[in-house]
């Protein structure tokens, strides 16, 4: 062991200096943009095709930089990721203020397109805070698999992994000290699957302000949409 915070002991292959792989990446956002697409128009404040026209303009250029695997990062390659999440997660919460102001002052009598609507934004949620909370986390997946552990921004997000090397053998072996073990993005978005429904941390722990922001601002959006579709569907708001 050497350094302050240490050097990891043995490597996993899943986490040699690889990268993390683009698809699940682009999966997500083109989730995220079909959804979107799929609101209805009342709840949308430019015309439809719009804002996922920007959002697939940004990907575009990202995906060509590092096509396959996640291992080069320039500054425009970092604006334009960055750019990309803000704009998905901005466009949705925008979505859900135009919901709840449909839900409770327009008296609108399709109520069943609305709770769909509904479902449709709390998915988005979910997609658009977890990259969220990826491209934030110690630098973001391209630093978080090529800089030396030693070099890397202080961590966001305490992960259960981050304090397993003393436990059992076989969960030690896969902790960060031991293993040089990241988390990835589906280890990001499990973070935001349980933020949108317990509404607060649960195995992961946020240490940062912005993420300790992002998942209060997240879970207020998640409590908000389940509260009111319970409530429209026991016709309380009628």
């Amino acid at each position: 062991m050497t350094g302050s915070r240490g050097v990891a002991v043995t490597r996993h292959p899943r986490h040699e200096r690889r990268g993390e792989a683009r698809l699940p990446g682009v999966i997500a956002t083109l989730v995220a943009v079909l959804l979107y697409v799929a609101l209805p128009q009342r709840l949308l404040i430019a015309p439809r095709f719009v804002l996922p026209a920007l959002e697939l303009l940004l990907l575009v250029p990202l995906v060509a930089i590092n096509p396959r695997r996640l291992t080069r990062q320039t500054t425009v390659f970092r604006v334009l990721s960055l750019s990309l999440v803000l704009i998905i997660v901005a466009s949705n919460l925008t979505a859900l203020g135009i919901l709840i102001h449909e839900l409770l002052y327009s008296g609108v009598k399709n109520g069943h397109a609305l709770l769909v609507a509904a479902l449709q934004v709390w998915l988005t949620n979910i997609i658009a805070f977890g990259p969220a909370y990826w491209e934030l986390d110690r630098g973001g997946p391209v630093a978080r698999t090529q800089s030396p552990r030693g070099e890397l921004p202080l961590a966001d997000f305490r992960f259960s992994q981050d304090e397993n090397d003393d436990a059992v053998e076989e969960v030690a072996d896969g902790a960060s000290k031991k293993s040089d073990w990241v988390p990835t993005l589906v280890d990001h978005l499990y973070v935001s699957v349980t933020n949108s429904t317990a509404f607060s941390p649960t195995d992961t722990m946020p240490l940062s302000t912005r993420a300790k922001l992002l998942m209060s601002i997240q879970s207020i959006a998640a409590l908000m949409t389940s509260l009111l579709v319970i409530a429209r569907a026991v016709s309380i708001l009628h």
